[in-house]
């Protein structure tokens, strides 16, 4: 899916911590509706929507198994996230480093 056609971005899909949860439990292995679902103190049904708004945003991908569907993390699109906040990384180091020489010479 290209990124004109998603409907959600990369940002919006991680703004909710049960979905960073979920991303979380799909870096370490790939996983089931109901392996997810175990995990959480939620229905079914709402973990299927977060894994839908997931992969709306190109974050993980299902794959039909037999009657289960996997689900499989997809990093390419953390690299926008990862982008995007190694500015403000930047943008806070040289402001600290300026503070401390200020601060150093005062």
């Amino acid at each position: 899916m290209s990124q004109a056609a998603q409907k959600v971005d990369v940002f919006q899909a991680i703004a909710d911590p049960t979905r960073r949860d979920v991303l979380h439990l799909l870096s370490e292995r790939n996983q089931s509706i109901a392996e997810i679902s175990s995990h959480f103190k939620i229905s079914r049904t709402a973990v299927v929507k977060h894994l839908n708004v997931l992969t709306e945003a190109g974050l993980v991908r299902g794959e039909k198994n037999g009657r289960e569907k996997i689900y499989y993390l997809q990093f390419e699109p953390l690299k926008e996230l990862k982008d995007w906040l190694a500015y403000y990384e930047q943008f806070w180091y040289n402001k600290l480093t300026k503070l401390k020489f200020v601060a150093e010479n005062e």
